[in-house]
């Protein structure tokens, strides 16, 4: 049953009130006047600044009208009035239903009883929900969903039929751009896609593959009124990434899981990944790389945005964060070093009054029972913190172990990291330069380029293999002061997570056997 569907059911079974609670107003209007039109009713609005008036009145015709109701107590006296069927639609209607306004609340109360032996409802629509206690078993509350693939397309073909009138507009997108695009905007209100996809084809000369950045950007504003979530750009691909064969494959799989085909097929949304391992491999590079590779807005979920020194509100914070991610879905949620932040959620009770333990607990029920596209990316540092509730299939879909990058991956980070400084590639012993890192991050390959530059700069001439391998030489890496962590979340990870690089003959080689520069 969809929405107008649900309302129209509520109405006809005489249901006094109904609370819609939306941001989307006029759409909310629009398939109530709708429902009213086809049950042959009356449809009257209400708002402080025009007092009832008939549904759809033009401004001009309401400034010719008596602002007498605007009060909300004489409204509802006009509905008790009023004999014919007909539904009544009160907008921002929630300031009057606080404590403060006992008068109010006690008149809806009284109208509430009456509307059940009535042909008359009253439909609230309002972006909060404020219900007092007085109205709990009179009011039913409906969540007004967001616009659908198909409204998005019925807009988006309107705007364009709109603009054709009056100029010629290319339309550089095939199918499956078409569909990305679509996609890209599901989770704008109507009204904030109507704004984008105009704007879009205003400051060019048409709509090309390119456009679905626009339509994160307005995804962006919605990140920022929130105050909780970070709305990440990135510029990072896979083609920044070195290895990790495995995780490339699995998530290249899934580039097209968001799509109407996916849904036709049959195909659930995946749910989401966490990638454990070494520090500096790359983890965090991937989480950004997908957003590119998927085509959709990346979410950075900082856990000491969510603590809040008041009872009960650290975990309102989350679930308004996750409501603000499930607003723009499909989108990704990154989680970065989930391990630190639920460190300590086993002893919670005794450190924090619980409070960690909390907000755990509601991340976790949300990550189990969450049906929409929001994709979870999880990284970790060290497995000793993640609680064992998170490793349990059906909250996220793999785990990754991503370890120290074997010879031939080094190569390639060498190769990547040299290309963006500017360096070809082919004129570095790449061989050589793979050989003499074994057990470097690529986080510590980068580190020892950019050292060998400094030198070369400082020597007044280029870049060569040998600045490299002395950068080499003189560093120490991480994995020699960590031996016996790496070791011990290597024993951790077999059988338990799957290799992010498949098939690397290193990959459980003990880091006590190394070259010594």
């Amino acid at each position: 049953m969809n929405i107008s569907e649900e309302i129209e059911t509520l109405i006809r079974a005489r249901y006094p009130i109904i609370y819609i609670v939306t941001g989307e107003e006029l759409r909310a209007q629009k398939v109530v006047v709708e429902i009213a039109r086809k049950r042959e009713k009356n449809a009257f609005e209400w708002s402080f600044g025009t007092g009832i008036v008939p549904a759809g009145m033009s401004i001009q015709s309401q400034k010719n009208r008596s602002g007498a109701t605007k009060d909300p107590l004489l409204a509802l006296d006009q509905v008790i009035e009023q004999v014919d069927p007909a539904i009544y639609i009160f907008k921002d209607f929630h300031p009057f239903l606080t404590k403060n306004n006992f008068a109010v609340i006690r008149k809806l109360k009284d109208i509430a009883l009456q509307l059940k032996s009535s042909y008359k409802t009253i439909v609230l629509i309002s972006p909060v929900l404020e219900i007092p206690v007085e109205l709990e078993k009179e009011i039913t509350v409906l969540n007004f969903p967001a616009p659908g693939r198909d409204e998005l397309a019925e807009l988006l073909g309107d705007i364009l039929a709109d603009v054709q009138k009056i100029r010629k507009v290319r339309m550089d997108l095939d199918d499956v751009g078409r569909e990305r695009l679509l996609q890209a905007a599901l989770g704008l209100t109507l009204g904030e896609a109507e704004n984008v996809f105009a704007k879009i084809i205003v400051t060019g000369d048409g709509l090309d593959a390119d456009d679905i950045q626009a339509v994160f950007a307005e995804k962006q504003q919605i990140i920022r009124k929130s105050g909780l979530l970070e709305y990440y750009p990135t510029t990072e691909n896979f083609d920044h990434v070195g290895g990790l064969s495995a995780l490339k494959d699995w998530l290249e799989k899934r580039s097209l899981a968001f799509s109407k085909e996916a849904r036709d097929y049959g195909l659930p949304a995946p749910k989401g990944i966490l990638m454990l391992g070494v520090q500096g491999c790359g983890k965090s590079l991937c989480a950004k790389a997908v957003s590119s590779l998927w085509q959709l807005p990346l979410l950075r979920f900082d856990m000491g945005r969510m603590f809040n020194s008041l009872v009960g509100s650290s975990e309102e914070n989350v679930r308004k964060a996750v409501a603000v991610a499930e607003s723009v879905a499909p989108a990704i949620l990154w989680v970065d070093e989930i391990d630190k932040a639920f460190a300590g959620s086993q002893g919670s009770g005794s450190s924090d009054g619980g409070t960690t333990a909390r907000v755990f607990g509601t991340f976790l029920t949300w990550l189990s029972e969450k049906t929409s596209s929001v994709f979870v990316v999880a990284t970790a540092n060290d497995i000793s913190h993640l609680p064992p509730e998170l490793m349990r299939k059906g909250r996220l879909d793999e785990i990754f172990f991503v370890d120290l990058p074997a010879q031939s991956e080094r190569a390639q980070i060498f190769a990547i990291h040299l290309a963006r400084r500017r360096r070809a590639a082919e004129n570095f012993d790449l061989p050589l330069l793979a050989e003499n890192s074994k057990d470097f991050s690529g986080a510590e390959i980068e580190e020892a380029i950019i050292s060998a530059m400094y030198d070369a700069f400082y020597a007044g001439r280029e870049l060569e293999t040998d600045d490299v391998l002395k950068a080499l030489h003189e560093t120490v890496p991480l994995a020699r002061t960590m031996d016996e962590q790496i070791n011990r979340l290597r024993s951790w990870a077999g059988g338990r997570a799957r290799d992010a690089s498949a098939g690397r003959p290193e990959s459980a080689a003990s880091t006590s056997r190394r070259m010594e520069f």
